[in-house]
C-alpha cells in the first residue's frame, strides 16, 4: 500500500488556511494555503458584460490562472503572447465552477474577474484556485453590496473542489506533487453544498479504473469537500478587518 509521503491518511486532507484581505485594492483577496500549496484569489468587479450578454440585464464571470516562475522546483517562463493548453484548461474550469454559485440576473450587467496566482505549487492548485477563489468572491460581493453597488449578494451557492488519485489501486484524498506524479489516476471534482456534482475532471494515466474504484474516488471527495466546505464558512464567519 502507498505510504503518503507526509504521514496523513487516505482520506485526510492537508492542512487548509484562508487569510483573507491579503491584498489592498482587490474587491476579494484571499490567499488559501493548502499543505505547501499557495494561490492567491483576488476579486474584481467591472462594469459591462460580454457583446452577447449587452441588453439582457445579466451578468458575466470569468477567471485568469497563472503560475509564478518561481512557484514550482524549476523555474518556469512567464507565459505572455501565448497560454499554454493547460493554462487555459485551468481557468476555464475555475470560471465555469464559480459560475455555478452565481445569480447573473441579480448582479446585473457587471463582470466578475477572479485572479488565481500561484505562488508555490504543490499540487492541487486548480482545485485550491476554486475552493479560495470562493471565499474571495464571497468578500466582494459582501463589499459591493455594503458600497452600495448590489442591492443583494448573488451568490446561491458555495462551491469547493478537490483532488482524489488511485496509487497502487487504493484511493488517496488531496494530493500533493509526490502523489500526483505516481498516480495512475487523477481526479479533480467541485461539489456545492448540497455534494451535487458541479465538475469531474478524470484521467487515467495508466490503464484504466473501474466503476467500483470511481465510486470510491467519489465518497473520499465528498468527505474532503464536505471538510473544505465548513473550513470556507469558519473563515467567512470571522470578522475581516
Amino acid at each position: 500500500m502507498w505510504q503518503r509521503p507526509d504521514g496523513r491518511q487516505p482520506n485526510q486532507l492537508r492542512p487548509i488556511r484562508f487569510q483573507r484581505g491579503f491584498t489592498r485594492f482587490a474587491a476579494g483577496s484571499v490567499l488559501t494555503c493548502c499543505g505547501d500549496t499557495q494561490v492567491l484569489c483576488t476579486v474584481t468587479l467591472q462594469e459591462g458584460v460580454p457583446k452577447f450578454l449587452t441588453g439582457t440585464g445579466k451578468g458575466w464571470l470569468t477567471a485568469e490562472y497563472r503560475m509564478l516562475p518561481s512557484a514550482t522546483h524549476t523555474r518556469q517562463a512567464r507565459e505572455l503572447l501565448q497560454l499554454s493548453g493547460r493554462t487555459q484548461e485551468i481557468q476555464r474550469l475555475i470560471g465555469r465552477s464559480l459560475r455555478s454559485c452565481i445569480d447573473f440576473q441579480a448582479l446585473g450587467e457587471y463582470t466578475i474577474l477572479i485572479d488565481a496566482d500561484v505562488l508555490q505549487a504543490d499540487a492541487g492548485t486548480r482545485t485550491m484556485a476554486i475552493t479560495g477563489g470562493y471565499v474571495a468572491l464571497a468578500d466582494a460581493m459582501e463589499k459591493l453590496v455594503n458600497e452600495g453597488k448590489l442591492e443583494r449578494s448573488p451568490l446561491t451557492h458555495q462551491v469547493a473542489a478537490v483532488s482524489v488519485g488511485l496509487l497502487h489501486g487504493e484511493p488517496f484524498l488531496d494530493l500533493n506533487y509526490p502523489e500526483d506524479v505516481a498516480a495512475s489516476v487523477d481526479f479533480n471534482i467541485v461539489m456545492n453544498e448540497n455534494l451535487g456534482i458541479i465538475e469531474v475532471q478524470a484521467t487515467a494515466e495508466d490503464g484504466s479504473f473501474t466503476r467500483t474504484q470511481m465510486n470510491g474516488i467519489l465518497d473520499f471527495a465528498e468527505t474532503g469537500i464536505q471538510e473544505l466546505l465548513a473550513a470556507q464558512r469558519q473563515a467567512l464567519s470571522t470578522y475581516n478587518t
